[in-house]
């Protein structure tokens, strides 16, 4: 769809939104209004993560709808300055390479853990970090910040892991380590999730690999109340910095 479609489906879909609503109070339901806000998440935020810190902005006064949309950091953007999105989310902030004016509200960081399998989690922790030499990995993508900072840490510990499979996306990855395929990592923020979810033990954490994240603006100051929601639930709550 060209950009002019994509704003012309917009406004239509607004305008339906508004005849449900004049159709609900002709019938004498009136209903409260829903703000809606519009997130872009970058595809190497992993879910939990981004449930973590999406989770604050359904709480504002208000009714509140959110309309996420996944994709790539450098298509984001370009929606954000279009204004077709309110705030993007994303693993690292915009670099200089893009000629966008847009500005990184860090949320928070952490360390990483590195989860497997039961069996596969107590055999890795002994000789730890040695016992990584060789073992079977289910590794981010290599153009993800994740990937590159796990790359240079491997290497300075002297070990190169079995890459069995390179995942894009996280939760694919945290599937195929609950079913026993090879040890992943994720943000030491989310680790009790992922033990829960997934089934999965903490073979160690690196505080030496961080994950950091961002609330990506085109303001200087965060000011949409779910912006600002989002902002205080992350440095609060999830990553308990000031």
């Amino acid at each position: 769809m060209t950009e002019f479609g994509t704003t012309v489906f917009q406004l239509a879909d607004e305008i339906f939104g508004i005849g449900r609503q004049l159709q609900e109070v002709v019938r004498g339901r009136p209903r409260e209004r829903s703000a809606k806000v519009f997130i872009g998440i970058a595809d190497a935020v992993p879910k939990l993560i981004a449930y973590r810190l999406l989770r604050p902005a359904l709480q504002t006064p208000g009714k509140v709808t959110l309309v996420c949309q996944e994709s790539k950091p450098e298509a984001l953007i370009l929606d954000l300055a279009a204004g077709r999105l309110d705030i993007v989310l994303a693993d690292e902030p915009v670099g200089s390479a893009v000629k966008v004016r847009a500005f990184n509200h860090l949320l928070g960081e952490c360390g990483v853990s590195l989860f497997a399998a039961p069996k596969l989690a107590a055999a890795l922790r002994r000789k730890f970090p040695r016992s990584l030499d060789r073992a079977p990995f289910l590794a981010p993508g290599e153009s993800t910040m994740l990937g590159r900072s796990l790359a240079r840490w491997f290497d300075a510990q002297g070990v190169r892991p079995d890459v069995v499979g390179e995942f894009d996306d996280s939760a694919l990855a945290k599937v195929f380590g609950k079913a026993g395929c090879g040890f992943f990592a994720a943000p030491a923020a989310i680790e009790e999730d992922v033990k829960r979810q997934y089934g999965v033990r903490v073979i160690a954490r690196v505080d030496e690999v961080r994950e950091r994240f961002y609330a990506i603006s085109v303001e200087r100051r965060l000011k949409h109340p779910a912006a600002v929601a989002i902002a205080e639930g992350a440095r609060g709550e999830l990553f308990g910095g000031p």
